[in-house]
């Protein structure tokens, strides 16, 4: 290797760069490249560019409407091979989707053979299915020959493209789009033809028609697979700015057989497969979420269309609670994000419902003013050619003569010029006349040809001049399409929103006891199971605890309340007390696996909030093991996803242990399992964002780590609990305002006798407290009765344990029932 010379830059071959600039750079092109050229749709034509070269490969193999089929990978390979050099096997999903009426709301390409199904079923090869154009497709193309767009050239430089489309018909507005880009995405609903095309031609008689005018024509979207819109609002917002969702739900009727109701869907939501619907309603029903579904079928096919059959248990009489909760836990009820983010004007764009109208009646006006010039043009070189013929037919004595007399047809085409003052094409026009054309018959009709010629022009010239002339073209084109294959709308828009019934509201408000076992084991009991005992008692099992398992955790909730479920991972999971499983004081649960969506392996809920309402002002806290604390509106939390949202932003080994809600003038107390504690003002801590990793609220020796968290007021005691079984209340003024991140004050003193601190809760005189331990033991008892003792101390004993025992929880019962 000594022997092979240095690479030294040379002639300018060489270079150095630095690689932090290059890879910005070449990222910077390779994301507006995908931007421009792959993701987005054009806001003239409404398509992306793999689209519009399919079909214009379709249109260069005369694949109208009426045309022959022609096998799918003939349209791909020349796709592939003229224009878009990417693979068939990444064509043919385009081409697939575009032929989809499930998927497309005015089908694009008219398929033959098995182009997939509505239950997710996939497509054959493209060997085995044909195409050919829609209907559609040939007003997309229309007047495409005639000059109307710009072309470029192709990737090898072999043949033209079209930049756009004519697009005569609105496929942005009636098909809309979908599309992921580089830190972007794009999500346009589909529309209905008529609906579009009464606001265009308000649009086109009054620039200046109002938003309100607009939307008194165009109820919303209009989805393939139909369904219902909850609300007009969601509509509203989304359309005026162009950013917004809509939640779309199936629609459904009611049947009796054999005695049993059955809820019959025949509309689903849009993009949304039957058979993950009827997957994720089997679990629903297995796991008792949903504990009146006795089966569920799919009886969808070519003469019935879609059925999708869920039958209920014998004695079920109304129905109306079950098909709420399948709205609320299944996808028969989804949520449309709309994102109406296009290309424009070669720059990616966000625009309102409005603009979006005026982008296509721009475009067509630009493609009807092209193609007018295109046809001026021919008409004047038409007329040209005729006023020549004319001087001919005046003349004809005359010019055959010259012809006769000429040595050459070059010759007579000079003296016909120079006599007749003709062009050079106007004399050629007459050598080539063939001697029929010299009959009165044929003289008439020439003539008359003249005359319409010249009327043509007048009217072309008309157009150009006249933009109101130009209008009413651009309406009637409208009309005819419409006419054409306009249809009813299928989507329904309901005035109900979303939140004005739910099957909640059937559910009892009751307090219960919640529960989470060390294996991940979740259940909910009516709290009137749990006895009231004094200070000291042995208490009742909370739990048949299995080989390896023991109680972990346990709250006190109403059937109404929200919870968020926080994990030591930072992660944050949605649902309500009454969705838990209701189970017996003794069974063991069910497992958070199939109540709570994890997204990791080994992934654990630490931490529950009990969240009343989302419209509560007030901040989240967090609290992680290392000591990170963080404050965010209570808000952020309001919409979470099915999988799960970032609760906070961890450091490599913290992990999250406690989460509550802050309000403004509270202060917030850290205690270690060390026995020390902090206590510091809320307005310590700057509010940020779910995905913030916060600041230090105490700094931590060597070995310890935070055990609790609580958000203190005045009348508050401490109470702080230690592994075996003794504690003590203290005063919360005992504890001094510090500023965050210092080491604290010793809380209680952590001896062999008191084993570590388990955790710290804020009580008020009136409150009971359960305290359970690893073995499934627990107790409730008075607050009271646990002494009210200085800070530093040894406390008290709290709870009689056996020996391997010791306890691992601590939880206040409320005095009165929480609001729902």
């Amino acid at each position: 290797m000594s022997d092979v010379p240095p690479i030294t830059a040379g002639a300018g071959d060489i270079s150095d760069l630095l690689l932090e600039k290059e890879m910005q750079e070449s990222y910077l092109n390779y994301s507006l490249s995908v931007i421009r050229s792959r993701a987005l749709p054009d806001s003239r034509d409404g398509l992306k560019p793999s689209q519009r070269r399919i079909l214009f490969a379709m249109h260069e193999l005369n694949l109208g409407p009426r045309a022959k089929f022609r096998k799918c990978a003939k349209i791909c390979g020349d796709t592939s091979g003229n224009y878009h050099p990417h693979g068939e096997s990444v064509i043919y999903p385009t081409l697939v989707g575009m032929a989809q009426p499930f998927s497309t709301r005015y089908p694009l390409v008219d398929g033959q053979g098995n182009f997939g199904a509505i239950d997710g079923s996939p497509p054959a090869a493209m060997r085995y299915t044909e195409a050919r154009m829609g209907r559609p497709t040939m007003d997309l193309l229309a007047d495409i020959e005639e000059d109307t767009v710009d072309l470029q050239r192709n990737y090898d430089g072999t043949r033209d493209e079209p930049i756009v489309m004519p697009s005569r018909f609105p496929a942005l507005l009636c098909n809309g789009s979908t599309g992921i880009a580089v830190g972007m995405a794009t999500s346009l609903p589909p529309h209905n033809l008529r609906e579009i095309g009464a606001a265009l031609k308000l649009l086109l008689r009054d620039p200046e028609v109002s938003f309100d005018q607009l939307m008194s024509v165009v109820q919303g979207p209009d989805f393939p697979t139909g369904g219902m819109i909850m609300g007009r609002q969601g509509i509203l917002n989304a359309y005026r700015c162009g950013r917004g969702a809509v939640t779309l739900r199936g629609k459904h009727h009611v049947e009796e057989k054999r005695g049993r109701k059955q809820i019959v869907f025949t509309e689903v939501p849009y993009q949304v497969k039957v058979g993950t619907i009827l997957d994720r309603i089997a679990t629903l029903a297995k796991n008792a979420q949903i504990d009146t579904i006795a089966d569920v079928n799919d009886e969808s096919n070519d003469r019935v269309g879609l059925r999708l059959v869920i039958e209920l248990k014998r004695g079920v009489d109304d129905e109306s609670i079950t098909v709420n909760q399948l709205y609320k836990l299944s996808p028969l009820q989804s949520t449309i994000s709309i994102n109406n983010l296009v290309i424009e004007r070669n720059r990616p764009r966000t625009m309102p419902f409005k603009a979006l109208l005026e982008a296509y009646r721009n475009h067509r006006i630009d493609v009807i003013t092209r193609r007018t010039r295109n046809r001026l043009k021919k008409a004047e070189e038409h007329l040209h050619i005729l006023d020549g013929l004319r001087v001919a037919v005046q003349n004809i004595d005359e010019v055959v003569e010259t012809i006769k007399t000429s040595r050459s047809v070059e010759e007579a085409r000079q003296r016909l010029m120079d006599r007749f003052a003709l062009s050079q094409i106007q004399a050629k026009s007459i050598l080539d006349m063939r001697l029929a054309r010299l009959t009165g018959l044929e003289i008439e009709k020439l003539e008359a040809e003249w005359n319409e010629v010249r009327e043509r022009i007048v009217k072309l010239r008309e157009i150009l001049e006249d933009r109101r002339v130009l209008m009413r073209i651009l309406e009637d084109e409208i009309d005819e399409m419409v006419k054409g294959y306009g249809d009813e709308r299928r989507t329904i828009v309901s005035d109900e929103e979303v939140g004005e019934f739910f099957a909640e509201d059937l559910i009892p408000d009751e307090l219960m006891v919640v529960t989470v076992t060390h294996q991940g084991y979740l259940k909910r009991t009516a709290i009137d199971q749990y006895r009231s005992q004094a200070r000291g008692g042995k208490g009742v099992s909370a739990v048949d605890a299995k080989e390896g398992d023991f109680l972990e955790q346990i709250f006190v909730a109403s059937t109404h309340d929200y919870f968020l479920f926080f994990s030591d991972l930072g992660r944050c999971y949605w649902r309500k007390v009454y969705q838990l499983p209701l189970l017996a004081r003794t069974a063991r649960g069910r497992a958070l696996a199939n109540v709570i969506e994890t997204q990791q392996e080994g992934e654990r809920i630490t931490a529950i909030l009990r969240v009343p309402s989302f419209d509560d002002e007030g901040y989240v806290v967090t609290a992680t093991q290392q000591g990170q604390v963080k404050k965010t509106p209570l808000e952020s939390y309001s919409r979470p996803k099915r999988g799960g949202i970032i609760a906070v932003g961890l450091d490599e080994g913290d992990r999250l242990i406690s989460v509550g809600i802050v309000k403004p003038g509270e202060t917030v107390v850290l205690g270690t399992r060390d026995g020390m504690a902090i206590r510091f003002a809320e307005d310590d801590v700057r509010a940020m964002g779910r995905s913030a990793h916060g600041v230090r609220g105490i700094k931590l020796r060597e070995g310890d780590a935070l055990v609790g968290m609580v958000i203190t007021h005045d009348k508050q005691t401490m109470l702080t609990v230690c592994e075996n079984g003794y504690g003590k209340r203290t005063s919360v003024e005992e504890y001094r305002l510090q500023g965050r991140g210092g080491q604290g004050l010793i809380d209680i003193r952590t001896s062999d006798r008191n084993g570590k601190v388990v955790n710290l809760i804020g009580v008020e005189d009136g409150d009971e407290v359960m305290l359970v331990t690893k073995l499934g033991q627990i107790v409730r008892t008075a607050a009271t009765g646990i002494s009210l003792i200085g800070r530093a101390t040894q406390g008290v004993r709290c709870i009689n344990i056996d020996e391997g025992d010791a306890v691992v929880s601590v939880a206040k019962v409320p005095r009165e029932e929480p609001e729902a």
